[in-house]
């Protein structure tokens, strides 16, 4: 197989490296029933993640028919956030294969990297929980990007504070967000079809949809050194 030295490849965290629904949907639950609804299904929560927290919240209130102001969302973040980070990691684990494509991917040479949404300590905490972080060589999340995803700024910044460069770079992802992201920068873009998405996976727009991450180091392959 061919090398992947000098070039980067940017992962998006849930959805796409883990699976951490399970914790989501618990502190989502939590926020909701503070405002006096029930918790949502986990099929539906599974739609809304890829935006962050407060659009999280947000999209999670209109299902029920609710809207909030800017000051109660802020303050329902912060709420969220506080009981996600509580227990971060109990419910969430890695997708299968993924450990084993890290491993082939970086023996290629390729250097990874995460650009999420998330907030990049939440982030760091929960690779950290699961012995995932040192793996990459920069975590940046939607807190710490000059503009979030879906816009390109947040995936070269990803890219060039792993040291890579964005023409020799491609994105990992699951949704909408992150197909946007990387086709604004330029950027070949596969998508895991086991995500978090309102759209079909085969519907967003990628150059390509895997199924297991054993398809992941080809695919890598192929599409950075088409």
């Amino acid at each position: 197989m061919n090398s992947l030295t000098g070039y980067t490849i940017a992962f998006d965290l849930d959805g796409t490296l883990i699976e951490t629904a399970g914790d989501i949907h618990r502190a989502l639950g939590e926020v909701l029933s503070s405002e006096g609804f029930p918790p949502l299904p986990m099929s539906e929560v599974r739609k809304l993640v890829g935006g962050g927290a407060r659009l999280l919240i947000q999209r999670a209130l209109e299902l029920h028919g609710a809207t909030r102001d800017d000051a109660t969302l802020d303050r329902l973040m912060d709420q969220y956030i506080a009981a996600y980070a509580a227990d971060i990691a109990s419910l969430s684990h890695p997708f299968p294969g993924l450990i084993e494509a890290l491993d082939a991917l970086q023996g290629l040479g390729a250097t990874l990297c995460v650009c999420t949404n998330k907030r990049t300590d939440l982030s760091v905490q929960l690779l950290e929980m699961l012995g995932l972080q040192p793996r990459f060589a920069a975590i940046v999340g939607g807190d710490l990007a000059p503009n979030r995803k879906p816009h390109p700024d947040h995936y070269i910044y990803a890219i060039r504070m792993a040291g890579g460069d964005p023409a020799r770079s491609m994105m990992i992802g699951d949704s909408i967000y992150d197909v946007r992201t990387a086709k604004a920068a330029g950027a070949p873009v596969a998508v895991y079809a086991f995500g978090y998405t309102d759209t079909a996976p085969d519907l967003l727009g990628a150059d390509a949809v895997f199924t297991h991450f054993t398809e992941l180091p080809d695919l890598a392959v192929r599409l950075l050194l088409r």
